[in-house]
């Protein structure tokens, strides 16, 4: 009789037997001007430690927008090619604006896990087109369905950091604190991150892992502790204007940019410091106090993060990437605001009304809290892209793509405090994990062949700072801002809309790219894209452009502007349920905005076949969160109604009289009182058809109230949509109840 003999899976055969580690942390919304490390304001000493102890890139660059970036990273190619032109939730049926990853340009993950990686993914996800995010799945295009073992996070672009709406591989779950408990998601992320190490050095230590720890942070809301905060409380009271000029002159010292390099004007339609009056001043302050505590909190906590690799024993070998945002600071707070989803809404609104609600709600100390979704002021997000000139949205300016990682591997890499300078893109890191490994980019996965891959490796710049590396040409766009770059030459073109004017531009149905002003800067030169030279070099501006349209046509980015469809011109096409009508039991929740009835948009009819109990309490549905939503309730037996807008302005309805103890039926009706998006709608409520209160709502959300809140029935598990109930959430339903059904009418 043989023996048996134990060996190791083929597959581990397949990887060098030094085979590292990969960590790749990705920080959201933040530009080079926020961090210690490179000369900013906010605190990070996870960064500036990883700064001593690996090297760095300055000119390594996202896509301006958080999805696209994502995708781009995760796979190796461009963001249009693997349908990811614009974010999940505004796609459309052009081939590079589908908002799905085909399954011909494999992810990097699914690759390595084919090789003997184990994989793991934390976080912020949002590349699952958003119609596929409820729990029925599918869950193909989930992360665990392309190459994560383990995911923990929301699929969304953004979440409360109190009340998120979380998926465990691909069953949706609760946190595991509330927020009266201390709960934050960035220490869930960490925390979770860190048990998964644990079983992981406990159970299949012999393989190495792949973790993609994508925190939310700097995405708004901003949300954050208020002792985070209070340690920057003074720090900004002279505005951006003064904080740019401090930071500029600090990154010149550390040697983050060069010292020919020129600090950018402020645009002309960008407000300055000295505009805002001064009553609104400490307004604004104090929301970029709360910014930078949320900043640095999320730091400390990818600190938490490293020092379990410590002590685990995986530091020496494992590979890090800390990747300081997905692209650059957002300036979609726009003017400040403590409900962000406003501008997403096109809702214009004042700053004096915003400082009124917040009065109303306990004042600036509110801010940060769970009973705001508040957000910077743009000036702030152009302060915190030092020294450039854009911001998020801007693929046109460095603002908005060029963002600082830093790079540790103590067992092959030595320390460099200087920043290494090739032009990089987040699509070259999957091909450099590929040259790492000796992995061939394969030509088919899981019987599917591939697309090209993109980006181009650059793992021998981890030991000569002067190698050549990444690739001679890169395009940008996203929302028909765009730029080419190619062999130290950038051409831009600013776009039809700056990010940090409220709305949409009104002429933006007659916009078109071919009336664009196209700029020219020599990047070798002019480190900032200060020095336009389109008209000293019109013959080079001309070659530039038609490097752009031929790489625009390769990889599916026409037509140009093409994720400005949905979200500018036709808003009605958004990504939405297909169904018209709903038979639900009483027991369903967590059902994601973008999947269930927009009732709060849409001429609908909500009935409900309850039995109250005495003096009722709960509730009986709620759609939203408490930056923006709608629910319907009974307090003390007394039914109520409220159609929350964005914290500005509270719609709400109360009956008369109690409802009697026993069996009914619960009917709101609502109906646009002018057919208009955003128009005011008449809501009438009645029980057993006999009216129990009518109202008007004068302004209502004519895209949605939040990006990752959801649909409760009997219940409100996420974020308290009215304050009446705040703190009794999630304040569920004494009675029962047995259906509830919903039609658009």
């Amino acid at each position: 009789m043989q023996e048996s003999v134990y060996s190791p899976r083929a597959q581990h055969r397949r990887l060098p037997d030094d085979a590292p580690n990969i960590l790749v942390v990705l920080i959201d919304d933040a530009g080079p001007g926020l961090p210690s490390a490179f000369g900013g304001e906010v605190s990070t000493p996870t960064l500036d430690r990883l700064l001593d102890e690996g090297i760095s890139y300055n000119r390594f660059h996202t896509t301006a927008m958080c999805s696209p970036t994502r995708a781009s990273l995760l796979t190796g190619r461009n963001h249009h090619r693997v349908g990811n032109g614009q974010i999940a939730e505004l796609a459309n049926d052009w081939d590079g604006y589908s908002g799905h990853i085909p399954k011909s340009s494999a992810t990097g993950a699914e690759v390595l896990r084919h090789y003997g990686y184990t994989t793991a993914a934390f976080g912020k996800w949002h590349n699952t087109p958003a119609e596929e995010t409820t729990a029925a799945g599918p869950f193909d295009n989930w992360p665990t369905g392309v190459g994560f073992d383990y995911f923990y996070g929301f699929l969304a672009g953004e979440a409360s950091q109190y009340e998120p709406n979380l998926v465990r591989n691909t069953t949706v779950v609760l946190p595991p604190k509330t927020p009266e408990e201390g709960y934050h998601l960035s220490e869930d992320l960490a925390d979770d991150a860190i048990g998964w190490l644990r079983r992981h050095k406990a159970l299949d230590p012999s393989r190495p892992f792949f973790m993609y720890w994508a925190s939310g942070c700097l995405h708004g809301p901003h949300h954050i502790m208020k002792p985070w905060a209070d340690r920057y409380a003074g720090k900004f009271d002279d505005g951006w204007d003064a904080y740019r000029e401090r930071v500029f002159e600090r990154a010149k010292e550390k040697g983050w940019i060069p010292p020919e390099a020129e600090l950018t004007e402020r645009h002309p339609t960008m407000t300055a410091w000295d505009d805002i009056p001064d009553d609104e001043k400490p307004f604004q302050r104090r929301l970029m106090e709360v910014a930078a505590g949320y900043a640095e909190h999320c730091d400390v906590q990818v600190g938490r993060l490293f020092d379990e690799l410590d002590r685990l024993g995986y530091r020496d070998n494992t590979l890090v990437f800390y990747i300081w945002g997905d692209n650059g600071s957002s300036g979609e707070g726009q003017n400040g605001t403590i409900s962000e989803l406003l501008a997403q809404n096109g809702i214009p609104t004042t700053t004096a009304q915003h400082i009124a609600a917040l009065d109303e709600l306990g004042g600036l100390d509110v801010l940060g809290s769970p009973k705001t979704d508040n957000m910077y002021h743009a000036g702030w997000a152009w302060a915190g892209s030092t020294p450039y000139k854009g911001m998020k949205l801007l693929a046109s300016h460095l603002g908005g793509t060029r963002n600082p990682m830093v790079v540790r591997w103590p067992v092959r890499v030595t320390p460099d405090l200087t920043p290494r300078t090739q032009f990089l893109h987040c699509n070259d890191l999957v091909p450099t994990f590929y040259e790492l490994l000796g992995i061939t980019p394969p030509r088919t996965v899981d019987g599917i062949p591939q697309d090209p891959i993109d980006g181009a490796g650059f793992a021998r710049t981890f030991v000569d700072r002067d190698a050549p590396a990444g690739k001679l040409t890169q395009y940008f766009e996203v929302m028909g801002s765009r730029a080419i770059y190619h062999d130290g030459w950038m051409a831009s073109a600013f776009g039809p809309r700056a990010p940090w004017l409220p709305g949409l531009p009104g002429g933006i149905r007659d916009w078109s790219p071919d009336d664009d002003t196209w700029e020219l800067y020599n990047l070798d030169e002019d480190w900032t894209q200060n020095h336009d030279l389109a008209e000293q070099y019109p013959e080079k501006l001309a070659q530039m452009r038609e490097i752009f349209a031929i790489e625009a046509a390769r990889n599916n980015a026409l037509p140009i502007g093409g994720g400005l469809w949905v979200a500018a011109i036709h808003p009605e096409q958004r990504i939405t349920t297909p169904y018209t009508s709903w038979d639900f039991t009483g027991d369903v929740t967590r059902m994601p905005e973008f999947c269930a009835p927009a009732l709060g948009n849409k001429n609908n009819r909500v009935c409900i076949d309850v039995t109250f109990p005495e003096r009722a309490h709960g509730v009986l549905y709620a759609l939203g969160a408490n930056g923006g939503g709608l629910t319907c309730f009974a307090d003390d037996g007394y039914l109520c109604y409220e159609y929350n807008l964005f914290i500005l302005m509270r719609t709400k309805m109360r009956s008369e009289s109690r409802v009697a103890p026993g069996h009914h039926l619960v009917e709101v009706v609502t109906k646009y009182a002018e057919a208009r998006p955003g128009g005011p709608l008449n809501v009438r409520i009645s029980v057993d058809g006999q009216s129990v209160g009518e109202t008007v709502v004068p302004v209502s959300a004519p895209l949605l109230f939040t990006a990752n809140d959801c649909l409760d029935i009997g219940t409100c598990l996420g974020s308290p949509v009215s304050l009446d109930y705040f703190d009794r959430a999630p304040f569920p339903f004494d009675g029962s109840i047995d259906r509830m059904t919903v039609e658009y009418t």
